[in-house]
């Protein structure tokens, strides 16, 4: 029997018309998740169509993993890149991620121009936000599981978590976690732990002289946000610092977002953010996509605008400009170390920001019914729909409950 690495492998030079309309199809159907748009792209260019063996996918969907970004965007763009060179991999990039933007751009516009005010559409987001809340509190539980596979992991998991709450700058908390693990994997425990009280002293003398915040001071801008009052300029430095920290999924860049345009902007509540990330979930695009609607509360259709350019910049970069490279440097054991260390650190960081979205969105008696609904349809619905599925359901038990 023949397998796919038996087969001679080659991508077909399709014209760059025919490649942006390949991947453009490609982002009408990403339906369901990364998993699924993975398995997507993987059955027909890999298994059907040969592009490249099971192997090199394999090791290239390792190497996307790892870096930060949305992978099967990643994918998309390493393809169009076999395909055509850099050209089509911007092509294929542009047209895997369109759908979802051209989507999120125009339900950002109607959320801002009548959801807000509508009876009708508040109590349906008012389910939806207590779905997301479930949605993440799965989502860190899954991550967590597969990244905090050590106590050292889960010990920079919960100071960061700790962080996190006391408002301490997540750079500092990110940079120490990866050294701390880099460390720990050289057998210099006593350091790793030096650092780790360091760090854990510095968290104490900054929130003891006031320069921290509690986290009810950082759930107050739950009820009260001004949209518009960012620049262009932070919509797209916010995008670009969180496309370059979002490792272990689209998930992981909630807390950056979350405050920027909460905590710090100011420029949306929990709630609305909650919002966001619900419609996102209904749409066939990375969740990542939820940014536009975040950008477009921060400065309006320039701000949406600007701040997806920045959240997938660094998902283009890194394959465009270097991925051969890329792919050598992720094989050196002290990058693992500090990435693995940094994706600890990341899942304190959203395990601290879910309990902030829960105290938001998870407020009344009918929403811990639809949390929990939610929650228990999240760990046993394992179909390909099932976000979009849960989030809809919970919009309609919203719309029974809350009005």
């Amino acid at each position: 029997m023949t397998t796919t690495s038996e087969i001679a492998t080659a991508p077909p030079r399709e014209s760059y018309g025919q490649l942006f309309l390949r991947f453009l199809r490609f982002g009408f159907l990403a339906w369901g998740g990364p998993v699924a748009q993975i398995a997507m792209i993987r059955k027909e260019l890999v298994d059907e169509e040969h592009w490249i063996s099971n192997e090199r996918f394999n090791r290239t969907l390792a190497v996307y993993q790892i870096l930060p970004g949305p992978e099967a965007h990643e994918l998309c763009v390493y393809f169009g890149m076999r395909s055509r060179g850099r050209v089509g991999g911007l092509l294929a990039g542009l047209g895997f991620m369109l759908p979802g933007f051209v989507l999120m751009f125009l339900l950002s516009w109607f959320y801002l121009t009548y959801g807000i005010n509508l009876p009708l559409f508040r109590a349906v987001f008012l389910g939806f936000q207590a779905a997301v809340v479930a949605l993440i509190v799965r989502a860190v539980h899954r991550i967590g599981g597969h990244a905090l596979h050590n106590r050292w992991l889960f010990a920079i998991a919960v100071v960061a978590f700790i962080a996190q709450l006391l408002n301490v700058h997540f750079a500092f908390t990110l940079l120490a976690a990866g050294i701390a693990y880099v460390l720990v994997r050289r057998q210099q425990k006593v350091l790793a732990m030096a650092l780790g009280v360091l760090f854990v002293v510095g968290i104490a003398v900054y929130t003891f002289s006031g320069m921290g915040a509690s986290v009810e001071n950082a759930t107050q801008t739950a009820g009260t946000a001004t949209p518009g009052t960012a620049s262009i300029l932070d919509t797209l430095i916010s995008g670009l610092r969180a496309g370059l920290l979002t490792f272990g999924g689209a998930y992981t860049v909630i807390p950056f977002l979350q405050n920027d345009a909460v905590v710090r902007g100011g420029w949306m509540t929990n709630g609305q953010f909650l919002d966001g990330l619900a419609l996102s979930g209904t749409l066939p695009a990375p969740l990542i996509i939820f940014s536009t609607f975040v950008g477009y509360f921060g400065a309006g259709p320039l701000g949406a605008l600007a701040m997806t350019f920045g959240i997938f910049l660094p998902a283009f970069s890194f394959t465009l400009v270097g991925h051969d490279y890329l792919e050598r440097l992720v094989e050196k054991r002290e990058v693992h170390s500090f990435l693995d260390g940094v994706t600890a650190g990341v899942v304190g960081l959203i395990a601290a920001t879910t309990v902030r979205l829960l105290l938001a969105g998870v407020s009344s008696i009918p929403a811990v019914i639809i949390f929990v609904l939610a929650l228990i349809a999240v760990y046993r619905w394992k179909a390909k729909a099932a976000v979009a599925g849960i989030v809809l359901g919970a919009g309609l038990l919203g719309l029974l409950l809350f009005r």
